[in-house]
């Protein structure tokens, strides 16, 4: 059995007992990488000699005296910025780029005492829903290497499903932490907007983005985003909240928790194994002493239209820093500035981020920003009002995190508009900016499926005792792929 079958906890106590070393940890790590990631290609960039130094000096220390994931290995997605270790977005255009600065969650980490292993793979600047779109090498399901493991953090859910490492980062912009879980059969959460900082996120549609934790199991998700959550100065849209004690939110249970499950989240276009899947889960909820009803959330449709013209209106201004004057790479070849400003970009971008940048420049250009920008921010207005109406009466609102299991490579790649589609049911949370997590709900075909748990504003607490009861009650979060 693998180390990193274990819990946090465990590997603690673990340690605490001296049964095993956070060297042990990190080389477990490492030997599973070198195993694995060939066929995986979850990993873009490690930091071995950095991550073996650091656990040589936490060995020399009392594991019970630090810091809350002590000696634990964890993946960082690459659009995350570490101080001299390349972050490169999985761009050309950042290629060869190595921060002079941490990310916020990176110095948290830093605190709370885990070792980062490497940089995982994503898709270029976060835009995609399959990791096919990264610059360097298409990531893999551990569950079945010809499937996708969805997108924007599919290496980072593929890490973790592999057993590469316990624990990793992603971020979610429209779905890019849930779905990924979802496909490959780990636990994603998107915390509430503002819950953690984005300072040191490389920026795709800044009221939209946000860092959250996929592991193995509901706990230690609560422990990562213990670690990382808190009011930050340097990002001006970081909640100055309490912090709530999540680990201790796990214990209650869910007797008389009212559950909202939105007719528009099991209706059509959802694969009828996927809706069974869910159905089931509610039994499981309601056996555990939960009651639900089927409820609407009736601007639900107009959400994907209403994301992919803010994403990408914002997306076309944070790109444009990518110029080839300051940083990152540079056309060679350009007869004056904006010959190199043209051939730079063109260059170093791939061809779905061009897309988002053309589409977003369209969208907030002269005649067209009313039409298209604006009413797409009213329509936005619209879904968090349906959010807010629902929460009134339900604690929760629960429906699938994906309408089916992950496609075949290649599938849906040339295919935009089919692609888009696959973060239907995601992508109304981030447009309201409230929490949601994705729990492993099930398989079809040998596939992993996802259960989505959906919370008020703030109240990751609640989503997480919903989520541990229902883990605690089924077997899926035990099940792991034979690489």
């Amino acid at each position: 059995m693998s180390l990193f079958d274990h819990t946090l906890k465990e590997l603690h106590h673990k340690l605490e007992k001296k049964e095993i070393t956070v060297t042990d940890l990190v080389d477990t790590s490492y030997a599973r990488i070198k195993e694995v990631d060939a066929k995986v290609k979850a990993f873009l960039t490690l930091d071995e000699e950095n991550a073996r130094a650091q656990a040589k000096k936490l060995d020399e220390r009392n594991p019970a005296d630090g810091g809350l994931l002590f000696g634990v290995p964890i993946g960082v997605k690459d659009n995350i910025v570490t101080k001299g270790l390349r972050t490169t977005c999985a761009s050309r255009i950042l290629e060869n780029f190595n921060p002079i600065y941490d990310a916020t969650v990176v110095e948290k980490l830093r605190e709370a005492e885990a070792i980062t292993i490497g940089k995982i793979n994503m898709d270029e600047f976060a835009m995609g829903s399959s990791n096919e779109n990264s610059a360097f090498a298409t990531t893999t399901n551990p569950w079945n290497t010809d499937h996708v493991p969805g997108g924007s953090s599919g290496g980072s859910a593929a890490a973790v499903a592999a057993g590469e490492v316990p624990f990793s980062l992603g971020s979610d912009t429209g779905g890019s932490i849930r779905e990924p879980a979802a496909y490959c059969g780990v636990v994603g959460m998107k915390p509430t907007y503002g819950r953690v900082s984005r300072f040191g996120l490389v920026a795709f549609a800044s009221s939209l983005d946000q860092i959250g934790p996929l592991t193995r199991t509901v706990e230690d998700n609560a422990y990562l985003l213990q670690a990382i959550s808190g009011f930050d100065p340097m990002d001006s849209t970081s909640a100055n909240l309490p912090l709530p004690d999540f680990e201790a939110g796990l214990k209650g249970d869910v007797k008389g928790l009212k559950i909202g499950v939105p007719s528009e989240y099991i209706g059509e276009g959802v694969d009828p194994d996927v809706k069974q899947s869910v159905l089931d889960a509610l039994k499981v909820l309601e056996a555990e002493g939960a009651e639900w009803e089927e409820i609407s959330l009736p601007h639900s449709k107009y959400a994907l239209a209403a994301y992919y013209l803010i994403s990408s209106s914002e997306a076309s201004s944070n790109l444009s820093r990518f110029d080839g004057v300051r940083y990152g790479y540079r056309a060679d070849q350009a007869d004056n500035l904006i010959d190199m400003y043209k051939q730079t970009r063109s260059q170093g971008f791939g061809d779905e981020v061009k897309r988002r940048i053309m589409l977003g420049t369209f969208s907030l250009s002269s005649g067209y920003y009313d039409a298209y920008y604006k009413k797409a921010q009213q329509v936005r207005t619209l879904i968090k009002k349906d959010f807010d109406d629902a929460f009134a009466t339900y604690d929760v609102i629960i429906g699938p995190t994906t309408p089916t299991p992950a496609f075949k490579i290649g599938d849906n790649i040339d295919d935009p508009m089919t692609m888009y589609a696959n973060d239907i049911l995601t992508i109304p949370i981030n447009l309201a900016g409230v929490p949601a997590i994705s729990v492993p709900c099930g398989f079809k075909n040998g596939l992993p499926l996802g259960l989505q748990i959906i919370g008020e504003n703030f109240d990751e607490a609640t989503v997480y005792r919903v989520a541990n009861v229902y883990e605690k009650a089924t077997q899926h979060t035990k099940e792991k792929p034979a690489l």
